[in-house]
């Protein structure tokens, strides 16, 4: 297939194109002019938004993973404006502007997060169950009806509702490493709240699958059938890199760095998600178990 990725030099994006290369496919990146992104991609411009329909002419798909990382900086009104306007803008043109081809791609597979359930404590969470009321939850709302457009021109949707992608380049894995290793790695808060996670082979994987697969649209969750508590997780990282993890992390210094809704949010809030959809379809996890992911994504071996 010719296939368009926005957002490819992102943590899933540079994993994702090399794969769909391997598997054969022609991939076309959407890249912003100021960037610098790889020469030769369509050039767009959400906030602006330009988008010229004929450098699209010829696609059969999209995997659209544009946004500001979430974890990045502290929030504060403006950053949560940019986290939302670097979602919905650039979604919701490239979902016009798809609408308007002839003919039009055949899937459009469009990022979201698990982070639409809200706070869910103990509760099991499915494609099914209803949105959260929080700051993430709205974001990823809006940003999954941005998507709407290609939708009612027939293409099929599918919103790739990700949780903790585990890659040691980057995202809460890469970050947590260093402490880790200096054995300053501890449980977040009480330990108990559920953390829905996927490894990045497993996440380009699930969307390579899903590309494929015609008879799947809507939401979709990303996540392994394992969700673990954070007590849980910080224990197996705690094995896998031979380090105590005795000592809670202190919330303090983190709060004050990145503010306390960031850190309550993305860290004390949690989901104990279910892939329910995705392994309907056939799908199967290479990684379905914490502590064998930390080890294949982090290149140990037990003993």
């Amino acid at each position: 297939m010719d296939v368009l990725v926005s957002g490819s030099t992102g943590l899933i994006g540079s994993a994702l194109v090399p794969a769909l290369e391997r598997a054969g496919h022609r991939v076309r990146r959407l890249v912003r002019p100021d960037s610098s992104e790889v020469d030769g991609g369509v050039p767009w411009e959400p906030a602006r938004g330009v988008l010229d329909p004929a450098a699209l002419e010829g696609v059969d798909a999209v995997v659209n993973l544009a946004g500001a990382g979430l974890g990045d900086k502290r929030w504060n009104e403006e950053r949560k404006r940019v986290l939302v306007e670097s979602r919905t803008l650039s979604t919701g043109l490239l979902a016009r502007t798809l609408a308007t081809l002839d003919p039009t791609p055949a899937v459009m597979v469009s990022a979201s997060a698990v982070g639409i359930y809200g706070d869910r404590g103990d509760d099991v969470v499915t494609e099914g169950s209803e949105p959260g009321d929080d700051f993430l939850a709205d974001l990823c709302r809006r940003w999954e009806d941005a998507a709407s457009p290609a939708a009612a021109a027939g293409i099929r949707v599918v919103h790739t509702r990700s949780g903790v992608v585990l890659s040691a380049r980057g995202g809460l894995l890469g970050r947590l490493l260093l402490p880790f290793k200096l054995g300053l790695g501890g449980r977040l808060g009480s330990g108990r709240q559920y953390m829905s996670w996927i490894t990045i082979d497993d996440e380009v994987a699930a969307v390579l699958h899903l590309l494929e697969r015609s008879d799947v649209a809507g939401p979709v969750n990303l996540t392994t059938p394992n969700p673990v508590t954070n007590r849980e997780f910080v224990e197996a990282l705690g094995r896998v890199l031979g380090r105590p993890t005795l000592i809670p992390t202190p919330l303090f210094p983190l709060k004050l760095v990145y503010g306390p809704e960031l850190v309550e949010t993305l860290s004390l809030a949690g989901q104990r998600v279910l892939p329910t959809r995705i392994e309907a379809s056939g799908f199967r996890f290479a990684e379905p178990e914490i502590e064998g992911a930390l080890r294949a994504v982090l290149g140990k071996r037990a003993g």
